[in-house]
Parts: C-alpha cells; structure tokens; sequence
C-alpha cells in the first residue's frame, strides 16, 4: 500500500513538472493565434562586433515533410518543428550552417527527401536528409555560385530548378538544374522578371512607399504550384519598410514566360501594431488550406530586426492568388480548427490607448507605449525582478478572452543560440482595482516567450489587468506592448460617411479621407480589382485620411471602408469603383 502511494505521488509529481515544463495552464487552450508569431526567436551575431544585441526571425521558408512541418528561419542556428503550424518546437541540428542560413530555402521531394539551402555566403551546395529531426544533412558536392535568397524547386516530373534574387539593379533569375548529376547547375540562365516601379506603386522604395532616389529590392523568390499553375512569388521594396509585401507573377512553365497578376501585392501588411507581410513561403497547411508565412518590420536595435507572420492564403475561381491580411495581428483561428483555419476570430482590441500604471520607469521610456499600437515603442523598467508590474485601466467592464505579450529588448548583450531562455510572470484582474484574482499563472513556465500569445478557456470580465513580473532572460525588462483582446459593452461603430477618393495624375496615388467618428479607434480601409475581390486592406488608427501610394497604374480598383473600436466592426460601406 505504501509502495502505490508513493508510486502515486511520483506519477503526480511527474504530471506536475510537465505541465510546468510546457507553460500550461488550465485556462489556455490554442484554438486562436496572433501575429507576430510566438516562437524563441534566435540573438542574431552579426552585429556582436557592434554591441548590437536583438533577436530577429526573416525570410521564413516552411515545408510539409511526411505530415509535419518545418520552418526555416534566417540566421537562427538550426529551425523549427511543428505538427500543426501553430506551435513550434526548435531543433538544433546534429549538423548545419556555421552561421546560420541566410535567407533559407527547403523543398519537399516526395516525402522522400528534404533540401535545404541558403548558406550565407552565396555559393552554396544543396544540404539533404530524410529525417530533419535528427538533422544529419549532407551536401550534395557540386557547388551553385552567386546565390541570394535561392529557392529550389523541383517539379512533380522531377526535374529541379533553382531561382534566385537579392538586388535593386537585377531581376529574379532561374536555371535547371540537372538532378541526376547532383544539382550540377545548367549553363542557360533565365531571367524572370524585375521591379517596374513606374507601373507597380508598390514597388517603390521608402516608408509608405515615399519615392525614395534608391531603387526598390526585388528578393525572395519562392514558386508555388497550382493547378499546373506556376506562381512566383517574390519580395518587394525593402524588409525595413511598413510596406514590405509579396508579389506574384504567373506562367505555365517553371521558367516562364511569367506574366504579373492583376491582384498585387498578395501579401501586404502596411498599417496596424507590426507592419510588413514580405519575403516569405506558402505551404498547404491542415486539411489542404495554403498558408503564407511572412517577415514583419521590428527595426528598433537594428534594420534586420524582424519578426514572422502567417496568413491563410487563397486561389479564387480566377485563379487569382492572394492572402487574408484584413486585422492582421488581431487574434485569429488557428490552422488546425476546421472551416475557420486563419479567419479573424473577431475579438477587438480593448486596450488602445488605455491608462497604464508602472511600478519604475527609465527617462524616455514612457509607459503609454504598452498600449499604442506602436511596436518600435516600449516600456523599460528600473529593473527585472520579481517587484516589477504593470497595470491598465480599461475604464470600464470588457469581456477578455485573449492577451498578448510583446517583450523588448534592451542593451541585452545576448548573441546566438542560448538555451534556456524562459519568462515568467501572472496575470490578475479586479473589477475595482483592489481586489484581485489570477486569470493567468506563468510563474512555472519553463518556455521562452518573446511575443507571447494566451487564450483564455472561457472570458474574463474585469476592467483591471495587472501584469507581475517574475523573470525575464535578459539584462532589463522591457515591453513593446500589452495587448488585451475581447469584446467590449458598447456600441460598435456606425457606418463611415463621406468617403472621398481622388486618384491622382500619377495614377499609383490616390488619397482617400473620410468623416471622423468620435467612437471609432480606427478604420480599415479596403480595395481590390474587382467589387467581390476587395482582397488589400489598411488598418488606420484614429486618423481619416489616407495617401496610399500602392496601386498599379493599369488597373480600375474597388474601394470601400470599415470603422472599428472594442465593441465591433460597422458595416462596409458602398463600394466605390475608381478607374
């Protein structure tokens, strides 16, 4: 008898290290996620030299191998596993780059084998395995030259090609290569397309597109096939942009002739808390749906600071690509959840702008950043102990079902792959902001979580939340932004009046405003090539005006406008055909 009680309490301290281990709670479940993407993000190296320490994730390239995902990641020292593409787990390789991939490429070939390329110095071999959990990657010996950002691609008749492009002079360029001779490189190279800027307003470069004399960046390549359809994808004007997106061009041959879609950008991001949707990768994710995985802008230590996004990803009727980005970085239903995977889950900021209470601060470091939508501001506090906390008023009574955690860092002094990075730390409510009652316990988590995201089991009610600090990994505890998502007791908004829109004499611009409404947090302005095709949208906090500068010069365009705050969404307007 005492031997099955111990044995019991063993089992039970078992149970009890695991979940701690993993940062489970009985409050949180996954049927949601929110962008940025929640994973341990690597300390970049190449800027140790400089004192510039930051932990950045770009250029995704993820593939479906035998059921399972893997995510490749720029410079991260190894990558990331998922069975789901919601929840990674990182593995470090028993053998890989010395510094890491820079802009990786991975290709599945009939589940049989996994390439991967993208050696930062551009000439490269193409590494190989068939079981990237253990990571043995061997390199194929013929060595392909003058790479940036490859993208191998190997056809359903086996025959292998690599694409390539990284310049504001040179255009995306492809070859064959010969895969029974070991990926020996054909001597006939190809050139595909380049930036047309002069049609194309959303190549220009510059924030908001603002027609800087530097030439845009064509980047990225990455083929998808569909429908015995080839489409290119590829990055454009620059990763440290608002506006960095994703192109396509379509041909019926993986060399082309390839032809620009009508709808483009496809992948585009330009307004809300984390800009940027650009150079990544598609994948058919669960029950056959295509997912866009994306860099996001960060750029506050360092231009290559950046963070990962995901979007669901379409094929309409027309075959005309594009990719679901309308509230970007508002919760939405996860990969695995059937019917929803990627839909906005419609939980509304309640936090925007909302009064905020520190236990320290640093001089310049104000703590209204942890609620302005404002990713390249943040809190920083006197110090990173247990004494630590952050409290926001919502003002009044709101349904919480979802927060997000966006950790900063500052003179953190980490470089590369570091083990056992973890955060810990509670969440409480109070309706009166004297009582208080745990809705999240992370005081056990075991995880590292730079952009964390938690779903609550079931709402909250409360008009209080107190963050309380127990660890972070780096030096300081620092904060870009507490976002607490759920359903306010309001009224949503009314439908947004008098919207005007001039397209200008160069017809890449056209300025759009609209009348203020007092009980709006923002708008979304919506526009596509066809009224049942409105697939580009642009969250705009508080303002009602737009110059959006992204339009192609021979395309009629639909535009309509939404307005928001915590309790909803109003109704679309009329939709307005502009030639």
């Amino acid at each position: 008898m005492k031997l099955t009680k111990n044995i019991d309490k063993i089992w039970l301290a078992l149970l009890f290290v695991l979940f701690a281990t993993e940062g489970h709670s009985q409050n949180m479940r996954a049927d949601t996620y929110c962008n940025p993407l929640n994973v341990d993000y690597t300390y970049m190296i190449y800027n140790a030299h400089r004192d510039i320490s930051y932990r950045s994730g770009a250029d995704p390239a993820v593939v479906e191998f035998r059921g399972e995902y893997y995510m490749f990641v720029t410079r991260s020292m190894g990558y990331w596993h998922s069975t789901d593409l919601q929840n990674w787990n990182f593995i470090t390789p028993d053998k890989w780059y010395f510094e890491g991939s820079n802009a990786p490429a991975a290709h599945n070939y009939r589940d049989s084998i996994l390439y991967v390329t993208g050696d930062p110095s551009g000439h490269m071999s193409v590494l190989y395995t068939d079981d990237p959990k253990k990571g043995d990657w061997k390199a194929t010996p013929s060595i392909i030259n003058n790479l940036q950002d490859p993208d191998l691609f190997i056809d359903d008749d086996g025959q292998a090609y690599m694409f390539w492009g990284s310049s504001n002079k040179f255009p995306i360029r492809g070859r064959k290569l010969d895969k029974n001779k070991r990926f020996i490189a054909d001597s006939v190279i190809v050139e595909l397309f380049n930036l047309a800027p002069d049609k194309h307003g959303w190549e220009r470069f510059g924030e908001n597109h603002a027609d800087t004399v530097l030439g845009g960046y064509i980047e990225g390549p990455w083929l998808t096939k569909h429908n015995n359809k080839y489409y290119m994808q590829y990055a454009a004007p620059g990763t440290q942009f608002n506006v960095y997106g994703d192109g396509v061009y379509i041909a019926d041959q993986p060399l082309g002739p390839y032809t620009y879609q009508a709808h483009n950008p496809i992948s585009y991001k330009p307004g809300g808390y984390m800009n940027g949707a650009g150079h990544g990768s598609t994948v058919v994710g669960p029950g056959g749906h295509y997912w866009h995985f994306a860099t996001m802008d960060y750029s506050v230590n360092m231009t290559w600071e950046r963070r990962l996004c995901m979007f669901p990803t379409f094929f309409d009727e027309d075959g005309i690509m594009y990719t679901d980005t309308y509230f970007g970085d508002y919760p939405r239903y996860a990969p695995s959840v059937p019917n929803k995977g990627g839909q906005f889950r419609g939980w509304m900021l309640l936090s925007y702008n909302k009064p905020v209470h520190v236990s320290s601060i640093q001089e310049g470091y104000d703590a209204s950043a942890l609620t302005d939508e404002i990713a390249k501001t943040s809190w920083l506090a006197e110090n990173n102990d247990a004494r630590q906390w952050v409290v926001i008023d919502l003002e009044k009574q709101a349904d919480i079902y979802a927060i997000q955690i966006n950790y900063a860092d500052y003179q953190s002094d980490m470089y590369g792959r570091i083990e056992g990075l973890r955060h810990r730390y509670t969440l409480e409510g109070s309706g009166d902001g004297e009582n208080w009652f745990t809705i999240v316990d992370k005081s056990k988590s075991f995880k590292d979580t730079p952009n964390d995201y938690i779903e609550l089991e079931s709402a909250v009610s409360t008009r209080y939340i107190r963050y309380k600090n127990i660890e972070v990994p780096t030096p300081h505890l620092a904060m870009s932004e507490i976002r607490i998502f759920g359903i306010g007791n309001g009224k949503k908004p009314a439908p947004v009046k008098n919207f005007r829109l001039d397209r200008y004499s160069d017809r890449r611009d056209i300025a759009l405003s609209w009348s203020k409404q007092t009980n709006a947090q923002g708008y979304n302005v919506r526009w596509g090539i066809a009224p049942d095709k409105l697939y580009s949208s642009w969250m705009v906090y508080e303002d009602n005006e737009l110059l959006l500068k992204s339009l192609n010069t021979d395309q009629t365009y639909y535009f309509a406008i939404e307005a928001f705050n915590e309790n909803g969404v109003s109704e679309l307007s009329t939709i307005t055909k502009i030639e």
